[in-house]
């Protein structure tokens, strides 16, 4: 399951070192750890905004809904894993999907929790999701 594009486009979304850096920071570069692996469903990862291109990761990202994915090792930054809210994983892979894999229903991400974050950046993080919905939010029933 990808997500992380604001625009809906699946070539959008800025990485959090742009707000840091400006512009020239759009992009940050892949962190691959060998141990670190795609072999259970949760694992969270980055997803690379060029196909086959290393050291382009932005807002985008992506959660595995089945095990044993090692053909992404290697490939992709892992930097978490989903250890709660599993019936909504479940119902996620649940979802009809189009012929490119994209769900017919709107399915959104609404609120997360971050329990650990090694990175310092606490300042950044709000302390809860945004009240409003998106203006192009129109059915509710996700």
């Amino acid at each position: 399951m990808q997500t992380g594009d604001p625009t809906g486009t699946g070539s959008g979304g800025d990485s959090i070192y742009k707000f840091l850096y400006s512009d020239q920071a759009h992009f940050f570069g892949d962190k691959i750890h060998s141990d670190l692996k795609h072999s259970k469903r949760e694992t969270v990862a980055m997803a690379s905004a060029g196909t086959g291109e290393k050291n382009l990761n932005a807002s985008q990202f992506y959660i595995t809904l089945r095990d044993d994915l090692d053909s992404l090792d290697g490939e992709h930054t892992v930097f978490g894993e989903i250890t709660e809210g599993f019936d909504t994983l479940n119902r996620i892979n649940e979802a009809y999907v189009d012929d490119e894999g994209k769900p017919y229903q709107n399915i959104r991400i609404k609120h997360t929790y971050i329990l650990y974050d090694p990175s310092q950046l606490d300042d950044l993080i709000p302390d809860a999701s945004p009240e409003r919905k998106p203006k192009d939010e129109i059915d509710d029933d996700v």
